[in-house]
C-alpha cells in the first residue's frame, strides 16, 4: 500500500473540494469563539467538529491541516503554541483510525495518544497548574465525544456535497 492511499484518500479534486478543505481548515477558528456554558462551571467548545469532519473526508492529511490551521486563534489567545500541534496530532489520527472503525473509536484512540502530548506541553513546557489541566482532559474528552456525535451525523451529507 502506497503512503498516499493511507494519507490522502481517493479525492477527485476541484476548486470545490479544495474550498471546501480550506473551510475545515480554518473554519475551527471561528468555531473556537462560541462556547455553551454548563452548569458545571464550564464552557464546551465543538470546533473539533470540523476537524474529525475534515478527518473523515479527506483522511489524516485532511485531519492534520484542518487540526493545525483550525488551532491557530486558540493557540494565540491562550498563549500556547502546542495547541496547534496537539489539534494536529489528534486530526491525523482520526483520519488514520476512521478507515478502519467507527468514528466513536477513532476520536476516543486518537485523543487517548493525543493526550500524553497535551499533559507534558500545558503541565511542563506552557506552564499550566495541574489542576487547570485535569479539567481541560475532562472537558476535551466531552467535547470530542460530542464533536464526533456531530461528525457521524453529517459525514454522509458531506461527502455527497463534494462528490
Amino acid at each position: 500500500m502506497d503512503y498516499r492511499q493511507v494519507f490522502i484518500p481517493e479525492i477527485r479534486w476541484s476548486y470545490k473540494t479544495i474550498a471546501v478543505l480550506l473551510f475545515l481548515a480554518v473554519m475551527p477558528n471561528v468555531l473556537g469563539y462560541f462556547s455553551f456554558s454548563t452548569p458545571f462551571g464550564f464552557n464546551i467548545h465543538l470546533f473539533q467538529y470540523l476537524i474529525f469532519l475534515a478527518a473523515l473526508l479527506y483522511g489524516p492529511a485532511g485531519g492534520g491541516i484542518s487540526g493545525a490551521a483550525g488551532s491557530i486563534y486558540p493557540a494565540f489567545a491562550l498563549h500556547n503554541p502546542y495547541i496547534i500541534i496537539g489539534n494536529m496530532i489528534l486530526g491525523i489520527f482520526v483520519g488514520l483510525f476512521s478507515k478502519k472503525t467507527s468514528i466513536f473509536l477513532a476520536v476516543l484512540a486518537a485523543y487517548a495518544i493525543q493526550l500524553p502530548f497535551l499533559w507534558i506541553t500545558d503541565v511542563y513546557l506552557a506552564g499550566m497548574p495541574v489542576n487547570v489541566v485535569q479539567v481541560v482532559v475532562f472537558v476535551l474528552l466531552i467535547e470530542n465525544i460530542l464533536s464526533a456525535a456531530a461528525a457521524k451525523l453529517t459525514y454522509k451529507k458531506a461527502k455527497e456535497l463534494i462528490a
